[in-house]
């Protein structure tokens, strides 16, 4: 029979647990493909100086997914989870309409 002191004892290594399978599972998530819709309807493209100026004029120059408020990863990440596209991963040269400069 547990206690419940047992229990408030248990849940902390329960929580950290979850958090670390997390990581490791977003670390293997697989990348955000640019045909997705949802990808398409952002503007995503792999690589940011490709951004589609006419079609987003508020892109600028040195925006990338790096930058980004939304990008869950350390600026010198490669690729790490973005917000708006859960269970994928976006690369850190790459763009969306959807950019936010990290403040």
């Amino acid at each position: 029979m547990t206690t419940r002191r047992a229990f408030i004892q248990i849940l902390p290594l329960a929580g950290a647990a979850a958090l670390c399978a997390n990581a490791a599972w977003a670390a293997g998530a697989p990348p955000v493909d640019p045909k997705d819709p949802q990808a398409v309807a952002l503007g995503y493209v792999a690589d940011a100086t490709k951004a589609d100026k006419a079609r987003f004029p508020r892109y600028a120059a040195g925006q990338a997914c790096g930058g980004c408020q939304l990008y869950q990863g350390q600026p010198a990440d490669a690729s790490a989870p973005c917000a708006l596209f859960a269970g994928k991963q976006v690369g850190a040269k790459a763009w969306c309409s959807a950019y936010v400069k990290k403040a």
